[in-house]
């Protein structure tokens, strides 16, 4: 059994959880921080970053010299946030009733899971006239500066989805969860054309460099990876991971970050039902751990650092940082930092033997390979051959039955015809006597009419002599 051997693969979940030790989970893009953490320590960095550029004379610019230059950006800054929120330079002065934002939250919270038309209906009707004009100046905003570096975008989404959120305070965490993954979808859904593998970083060369890695890494065999594969009744012509291959390589198909985690979720959690499938014991984070690895390199998912960095960038925070979804995530970047930097060790290879495969002088073991399809064709051969047997023995017992049935019904229909001509001959008898009685009965009525004529005619000579004599 492959659990009795030696992985080369191990993760606790500590290791999954950010190195600040605040509960969330982190990610190799964050030097294993979590979105949080990371962003208040990116941030102080950026701001105190000082410009160390040569003067003229040789000397280094200090920051205080660029203290009327900072001012102005704050102020272009500050500016800039509020066109996004408000749509304009100032905050609007005129304030919405109460009576109209409590309408509104109502029928947010109303608002089924998953419902993202509804959603669109309520962010559209007058009560929410507010906060759709906040979503469409911050988006015109966002296509006019497009060109803005991609960490900037960045920071600007997460800004809006923080000052967008302050208005469901009131609304319980599940009921907030899911306004902003609705307000997410509509966001980034009209900005991935624009954010998605940015000019102004390098997703598209880690893509091309990933595929070639994993290309590189196509002779990599379960059995090397430690993946508990299901028992040997399965086809052996099909891939128990062929759904979570599938899942994975849907992710660049979709648009919003939800939807491409929706994907990764679902990848993993195939995953999880083919390990589970491969052993009576639930599956653990290594072989999940081995069984997602072995599906991205199975896949090799078209620009997967690419959507990675974007759910990363632009995903609700929360999504990454807990639950089922933030738990997936970590582990897929855990498998794509694996694969980059996959040597012979983490398979129980040498490094002469790691080297010589993936220069193709090596192939893996094709012995024991064959040996395996023999062995499992023969158990399918078997296997055909019991079912083939039962079948025969089914269809003898079918024919039995049949001619049984014939018979039967054979010999209803002789005792039905019998009965059929005994009847008929009965019906005949009955109406050759009704036709005698019949004859016999019109006879002697015919003799009894013509006697009590004869009697009328004698009586009537007799009453009227006179008659008779003229």
């Amino acid at each position: 059994m492959w659990t009795e051997k030696q992985r080369g693969i191990r993760v606790s979940q500590e290791e999954l959880l950010c190195k600040n030790a605040c509960g969330y989970y982190g990610n190799p893009a964050w030097q294993g921080l979590c979105s949080k953490c990371w962003r208040e320590r990116a941030r102080p960095v950026e701001s105190q970053r000082q410009d160390t550029r040569p003067r003229n004379d040789g000397t280094p610019l200090t920051f205080s010299k660029f203290e009327e230059k900072k001012n102005i950006e704050k102020g272009h800054r500050i500016n800039t946030m509020r066109r996004l929120f408000w749509g304009s330079p100032s905050p609007p002065k005129r304030q919405e009733s109460s009576e109209s934002q409590t309408s509104a939250l109502k029928a947010y919270q109303s608002l089924e899971p998953g419902d993202f038309t509804g959603f669109l209906k309520i962010l559209r009707s007058p009560p929410s006239q507010r906060l759709q004009s906040r979503c469409t100046a911050f988006l015109n905003t966002m296509e006019a500066y497009h060109d803005l570096p991609v960490q900037k975008q960045s920071d600007l989404v997460q800004d809006f989805y923080q000052s967008f959120a302050e208005h469901f305070s009131s609304f319980t965490e599940a009921q907030a969860t899911q306004i902003m993954e609705h307000v997410e979808k509509l966001i980034m859904t009209r900005l991935h054309k624009w954010v998605f593998c940015h000019d102004s970083c390098d997703d598209e060369q880690k893509d091309l460099a990933l595929q070639r890695r994993i290309r590189s890494l196509n002779w990599v065999t379960p059995q090397m990876l430690s993946v508990p594969f299901p028992d040997k009744k399965t086809t052996v012509t099909s891939d128990p991971f062929l759904s979570a291959i599938t899942a994975i390589i849907e992710m660049d198909a979709k648009r919003a970050p939800q939807d491409k985690l929706a994907c990764v979720s679902k990848c993993s959690q195939h995953v999880f039902e083919v390990l589970s499938s491969s052993n009576s014991e639930p599956a653990n984070a290594d072989d999940f751990l081995s069984g997602l690895i072995y599906v991205v390199l199975k896949a090799n998912p078209p620009r997967l650092h690419s959507n990675m960095q974007y759910v990363i960038r632009f995903g609700l925070p929360h999504s990454l940082m807990a639950g089922e979804s933030g738990y997936y995530f970590t582990n897929l970047s855990c498998a794509v930092a694996f694969i980059e930097k996959l040597d012979g060790p983490a398979l129980n290879l040498s490094p002469e033997e790691f080297e010589g495969y993936m220069l193709h002088q090596r192939a893996p073991s094709t012995r024991k390979k064959r040996q395996q399809i023999v062995g499992d064709t023969q158990h399918l051969l078997e296997e055909i051959k019991d079912r083939q047997e039962k079948l025969d023995q089914g269809m003898d017992a079918l024919n039995t039955q049949l001619q049984t049935w014939v018979k039967a019904v054979h010999s209803q229909l002789d005792e039905a015809t019998a009965q059929f001509a005994l009847v008929q001959k009965e019906i005949t008898a009955q109406a050759d006597i009704s036709q005698v009685f019949s004859s016999s009965t019109h006879e002697e009525s015919l003799q009894g009419y013509q006697e009590d004529h004869s009697v009328l005619v004698l009586t009537d000579q007799h009453v009227n002599p006179k008659d008779s004599d003229c």
